[in-house]
């Protein structure tokens, strides 16, 4: 493996950056360490998942949290839209969720002239920034399934008629994975539409003694805005710009072909225990993931260190694993770990 590129051969002539980009990637650094601290007083540890979360905004995607009751997945969600400038919208999806719930609906109503009636389209929840999906697996795949359009096209039709959503938009929803009953799973086309899967899991002793210090005496304190919609727009598209070198274009491919049992160019020992693979979005996720965690980490070109370390929350929900493999009680982490070692030895 490429020893990860030091400070003083971060620029190199192979970069496409302008000078203004690269100033603007130390801005970026600069807010997200800003968000962090903001959020810090609200947020007692959960770390990764506050990068990974921000990950996915900068790289236009959305990510589905899952863990169990208790560990502020919706406060940390409302939190950070109060720090990016965004307007936020909340679902809670239950059984007796309609689609036009979430969508909006048409009335009929009375002109403003008087002069006869007409319909009116009156916009639902779904018409904010930041969208939080309160346990989406608690309704059932019709109203799941109103979500679709908006996540991939950035736009609701409801009676014929296309409507626009703001930008930036992303949905973050959150699920319970220890509770079964009365949930509906989702469907693969509605995992897929998730960039990442965040696992959230319980704080450590030390932090669990930090939030009952800091969170039972009173009311939560108010988040400073750092970025606003348009800079947030600005820095998506500066991660855009981010150079990708073929070698990880490669990785990002291969990683994602090797997860279909299928294939040809899947290892024996994958075949044993995966039924069902990723698919060509993964790959795309991979390379907007890692361009993502490239600036945050403040270099100018994307890494195979980076397509590594986004590779599980890209990969996880998109590798279905067989009985056999559960009942070894192998998950689709340790496939993606497997992997990953596997491509690390082909390049030494």
């Amino acid at each position: 493996m490429p020893s990860k590129t030091s400070s003083k051969t971060k620029i190199s002539t192979e970069t496409t950056l302008s000078k203004n980009d690269v100033e603007a990637i130390d801005e970026l650094r600069q807010a997200y360490a800003e968000i962090k601290s903001e959020l810090g007083k609200i947020i007692i540890g959960q770390e990764e998942a506050i990068e990974r979360m921000f990950l996915c905004m900068l790289s236009q995607g959305h990510a589905l949290l899952m863990g169990v009751p208790g560990l502020a997945k919706t406060l940390l969600v409302n939190s950070i839209s109060q720090t990016t400038a965004l307007s936020f919208g909340r679902i809670q999806f239950t059984p007796d969720l309609m689609p036009s719930d979430v969508t909006g609906t048409e009335i009929l109503q009375n002109k403003k002239d008087g002069d006869g009636r007409e319909f009116v389209f009156i916009k639902g929840p779904i018409f904010a920034n930041v969208i939080l999906a309160d346990e989406i697996n608690r309704t059932p795949p019709k109203t799941q399934s109103a979500l679709l359009e908006a996540m991939q096209e950035k736009r609701v039709t409801v009676a014929g008629t296309n409507h626009q959503l703001q930008e930036p938009f992303f949905v973050l929803a959150t699920q319970n994975p220890i509770e079964q009953e009365g949930t509906y799973p989702l469907p693969e086309a509605q995992l897929d539409r998730f960039m990442f899967l965040i696992r959230m899991d319980y704080p450590s002793r030390d932090e669990e003694i930090s939030i009952a210090r800091q969170t039972t005496t009173g009311t939560l304190p108010k988040l400073k805005k750092i970025i606003s919609g348009k800079k947030l727009k600005d820095f998506q598209q500066l991660v855009e710009r981010v150079p990708v070198p073929d070698h990880v274009h490669e990785l990002a491919v291969d990683l994602v072909r090797r997860t279909r049992p299928n294939s040809d160019e899947s290892p024996a020992w994958l075949k044993k225990w995966v039924q069902w693979g990723a698919g060509p979005r993964a790959v795309q996720y991979l390379v907007k993931g890692a361009k993502a965690r490239a600036v945050l980490e403040g270099n100018y070109m994307t890494s195979m260190e980076d397509v590594e370390q986004v590779a599980d929350p890209v990969l996880f929900h998109r590798i279905l694993t067989n009985f056999h493999a559960r009942s070894e009680g192998i998950t689709s982490t340790e496939v993606v770990q497997r992997l990953i070692e596997d491509a690390r030895k082909e390049q030494r």
